[in-house]
């Protein structure tokens, strides 16, 4: 259940990068009564396809974009803190474009859409860099439906372990926040492929898992894997 807390924000990593063309008067409007949110694991964040008034800065946890296509969920990509979550609403009428759902605990500021807008079309700097951000989430997003569409299963399993360790837990060991579930999503198959894929990766020396602790031992051979796909 969301819980709305007071926050200060003045030296946080959204004022300090995100928004460092902005003046402090810019800043203090966008923030004019910011709100501090918090997610428990599996709590909704965004939902595909309804309306919302309002983005999140996401400064601690995980969460996951999701499509959901008649009943058919795809994992679009991954966002970790510190992120901004919703700009599909800044280019789409306020209408989520897919859903976006907490992976583990998440803590995070609200910031009001027409607030954000006023402030974009006040100064390009910060337009062009809300467009830097919207380009990162959106390439994740098109990478992935390229892998799926043309890439066999072990390959596309081999591209998530490799962008999991590079791009969201910045290591070869780590302790997997997604379900096998959730992976299969992402890799567009199902959990038993998955499963076996993972297995074989395992007989074959180029992972160790143990519960949900995941070593890269042969990266080399995983990029192999996924080149050849």
């Amino acid at each position: 259940m969301l819980r709305r807390y007071p926050v200060e924000c003045q030296n946080c990593f959204f004022r300090t990068n995100i928004c460092k063309t902005l003046s402090m008067r810019e800043f203090n409007r966008l923030f004019k009564h910011p709100k501090q949110i918090r997610f428990q694991k599996g709590d909704v964040i965004f939902s595909q396809d309804e309306k919302t008034e309002h983005l999140v800065f996401l400064t601690k946890g995980m969460a996951k974009l999701v499509y959901n296509n008649n009943g058919k969920e795809l994992i679009l990509t991954i966002e970790k803190a510190q992120s901004l979550l919703g700009l599909s609403n800044i280019l789409n009428e306020e209408i989520n474009l897919a859903s976006i759902v907490a992976i583990e605990d998440c803590k995070g500021c609200t910031i009001d859409v027409e607030r954000f807008k006023e402030t974009m079309i006040n100064n390009k700097r910060f337009l062009l860099e809300v467009i830097r951000i919207s380009t990162r989430m959106f390439r994740g997003s098109v990478f992935n439906f390229i892998r799926i569409a043309h890439k066999q299963s072990n390959g596309r399993i081999a591209d998530i372990l490799i962008y999991l360790a590079e791009n969201i837990y910045d290591s070869q060991s780590f302790y997997l926040s997604l379900s096998r579930q959730e992976l299969a999503d992402m890799a567009g198959c199902s959990k038993e492929l998955m499963t076996r894929t993972i297995q074989s990766f395992c007989t074959e020396g180029i992972l160790h898992v143990s519960g949900k602790n995941i070593e890269i031992l042969d990266m080399e051979q995983l990029r192999k894997i996924s080149r050849i796909g």
